[in-house]
C-alpha cells in the first residue's frame, strides 16, 4: 500500500509526503540532502533517509553537473591522447585548469 498524502514520512520532524512533495515542486532540489536543509526531514534518526532519496528521484527532475555533460567539454582534458590535441589549445587548456585551482585556492 502507498503512502498517502497527509502520511508522515518524517517521524522525527512530523514531515508529510505532501510537505516533500509540495518543497519538490516549488524549490526544484538537485539533491536529496536539500529536502533536509529546508524541513528537517531525515536529520533526526536517519530512518527516512532512503525514502527521502527514493521521493527525490520521483518528485525531481534527475540534474547533471555541467562538468559531467559531454557536450560541455571544449578544452582538452589531461587524459586526451596527444594526436587529439594541437599544442594550443592543450596549452589553452592548462591555462584554464591553473586559474581554477589558484580560484578554488582563494
Amino acid at each position: 500500500m502507498a503512502l498517502k498524502p497527509d502520511d508522515t514520512v518524517c517521524f522525527c520532524f512530523k514531515v508529510s509526503l505532501q510537505k516533500i512533495e509540495t518543497f519538490c515542486k516549488m524549490e526544484k532540489p538537485r539533491y536529496a540532502s536539500q529536502i533536509s536543509d529546508c524541513l528537517s526531514a531525515g536529520t533526526g534518526c536517519g530512518w527516512c533517509v532512503p525514502m527521502l532519496k527514493k521521493l527525490h528521484g520521483e518528485f525531481c527532475e534527475p540534474y547533471t553537473p555541467p562538468w559531467r555533460s559531454a557536450d560541455v567539454q571544449t578544452q582538452p582534458t589531461r587524459e586526451q591522447n596527444a594526436t587529439e590535441v594541437n599544442e594550443d589549445t592543450w596549452a589553452s587548456g592548462r591555462q584554464q585548469y591553473l586559474a581554477g585551482k589558484k580560484n578554488n585556492k582563494q
